[in-house]
């Protein structure tokens, strides 16, 4: 026989070897993997409250920034100064509110330890049916990955740092639409 057909039956038998064993071996035990359980997501605020009309932060050093929805229905930069608003930042500012995720719940915690007893930031949020929510907000988690907060006489909560920190940044960058320069005149 040629070498070429030795090859050939080597690797023949050598398949029915491993598709005789595949088939013929005994059934594994269903493992039991274990299941995650998933908490789920909650949120400062829910969707009962409504849309956000209005939204106003105070700092304890004094900057305030407020938009407000004006008749028009479009967003309008109504403190430090009256001005019409760019819509895409304050609806995205809006967003934010919806989406500040609650990290914790804390109970037994003395709010001046977290800077509740005189609150770093102050929110006060006015929502499509009339309710008025006002949100304190104290300092970073040591985790760096949240801020304290509590409502005027609830328990006190972790957020989420992202949403806060895109709210808190319209203090030092207020959401002004922006003015068309003139151009030169041409001689």
């Amino acid at each position: 026989m040629r070498r070429s057909t030795i090859v050939y039956l080597l690797i023949f038998v050598v398949m029915i070897g491993v598709y005789y064993y595949l088939n013929n071996r005994p059934e594994s035990a269903d493992i039991a993997t274990p299941t995650e359980t998933i908490e789920p997501v909650t949120y400062l605020f829910s969707a009962e409250n409504g849309t956000p009309t209005s939204i106003r932060i105070e700092s304890k050093t004094g900057e305030v920034v407020e938009v407000a929805r004006n008749a028009e229905n479009a967003w309008a930069v109504t403190l430090p100064t009256d001005a019409s608003a760019d819509q895409g930042k304050a609806e995205a500012a809006a967003s934010q509110v919806t989406t500040m995720r609650i990290l914790d719940s804390l109970s037994d915690v003395d709010p001046g330890v977290v800077g509740l007893d005189i609150p770093e930031y102050t929110m006060i949020v006015k929502f499509s049916n009339s309710l008025e929510r006002i949100v304190q907000i104290g300092v970073l988690t040591p985790t760096e990955q949240g801020y304290y907060t509590r409502f005027a006489d609830g328990e006190i909560l972790i957020v989420s740092r992202s949403a806060v920190d895109a709210l808190i940044g319209l203090l030092d960058n207020p959401p002004y639409a922006a003015t068309e320069t003139p151009l030169p005149p041409t001689p």
